[in-house]
């Protein structure tokens, strides 16, 4: 696999058009698997076929119960400055029934251990709206991270993909519904909760303190463009999207054999101002009106028709961007699904 991803990073050397490199994302399954030497065997490779910024922010998302004081001790010696650690909750209950490897116990130990051997830049993913979380539970979870003193969160509601486990659950009347009362409640509790630890929403699930925003995420948001390397990763430059094979036995012996292992999708102007609403939105930054004017006159005459129908209690418009109010981040998708163009 490393030296699939090693051919990967140097044929498409080309793709960022020598633009600095100001983040690296190692996520996707469990990256916190790569020993010691497949990390440096990366990193040689990334730093020698491009310009990676001195102040780039470099993460790798870990599994609490990869993260022991020994690897811990590895990673601090890579270039990697940040962590993400998929803890998901501090209750045994829910982590249960979300099907997770780790405990409540080494989710809170592998936070603490990384904080002590001097990672000081973390997130942590958390979960709530699940049918095993209950507002006192949910109440505790974010009581914990807290306490923690993490500078970054990442907060996600529980959502059923298709033909998963759980979606045959609910199917088979084994597991209940997802209540929507209780997703919007607990997202009230988070709402609080951040308001009263000086946390700042700047993304529709992504909270921190101090600014420190989330570089590599940010950059998504704000439409840049991005190389994703190896399986199942997704690359953009701004007209074109591309997804690698997911499978990694196919991934690995097409790079091998010098085979295509990725699919091309060409974004009609329609689909780049989708993706700039379904962006752009989503954040505390907003809409900019003089993005919006790179696309056709055609398209800024819907944009400007349908922004009438919108209540002025959703949004902040003013001769320079969009902003979905704070207050209703929960339904961005509704305005954004306004501003669309049926296709």
């Amino acid at each position: 696999m490393v030296s699939a991803l090693i051919q990967e990073i140097e044929e498409r050397k080309a793709y960022l058009n020598g633009e600095a490199v100001t983040s690296i994302y190692f996520g996707g399954g469990t990256p916190s698997l790569l020993s010691h030497k497949s990390l440096d065997q990366l990193f040689e490779s990334l730093f020698k076929n491009f310009t990676v910024s001195k102040d780039a922010e470099i993460t790798l998302e870990a599994n609490p119960d990869d993260l022991t004081k020994e690897k811990l001790k590895e990673l601090i010696k890579t270039p990697i400055n940040r962590l993400s650690i998929g803890v998901q909750s501090f209750l045994e209950e829910d982590l249960r029934f979300m099907n997770r490897a780790h405990s409540a116990e080494e989710a809170l130990k592998s936070i603490q251990l990384s904080q002590d051997i001097g990672f000081n830049q973390l997130n942590i993913d958390l979960i709530y709206g699940s049918q095993s979380t209950t507002d006192s539970m949910w109440a505790y979870s974010l009581e914990q991270f807290f306490k923690l003193k993490i500078p970054h969160l990442s907060a996600y509601t529980l959502t059923i993909e298709e033909k998963t486990a759980l979606e045959h659950q609910i199917k088979s009347g084994i597991t209940t519904p997802l209540d929507d009362g209780r997703n919007y409640r607990q997202y009230e509790m988070l709402q609080a909760g951040i308001k009263a630890n000086n946390f700042e929403q700047y993304e529709l699930s992504n909270y921190c303190v101090n600014e420190q925003y989330a570089k590599h995420n940010t950059a998504y948001w704000q439409g840049k463009e991005y190389l994703g390397i190896g399986p199942s990763a997704h690359s953009f430059n701004g007209h074109s999207r591309q997804w690698n094979i997911s499978n990694n036995a196919l991934f690995i012996k097409a790079v091998e054999e010098n085979k295509p292992y990725f699919e091309i999708e060409n974004l009609s102007e329609i689909d780049q101002y989708h993706e700039f609403l379904i962006t752009s939105l989503r954040t505390k930054w907003g809409l900019s009106l003089k993005d919006l004017e790179k696309f056709s006159p055609s398209i800024n005459k819907h944009f400007l028709k349908q922004i009438k129908s919108i209540s002025a209690d959703t949004i902040n418009l003013t001769s320079t961007y969009l902003k979905v109010k704070p207050s209703y981040f929960f339904q961005s998708d509704e305005v954004i699904r306004t501003l669309m163009i049926a296709q």
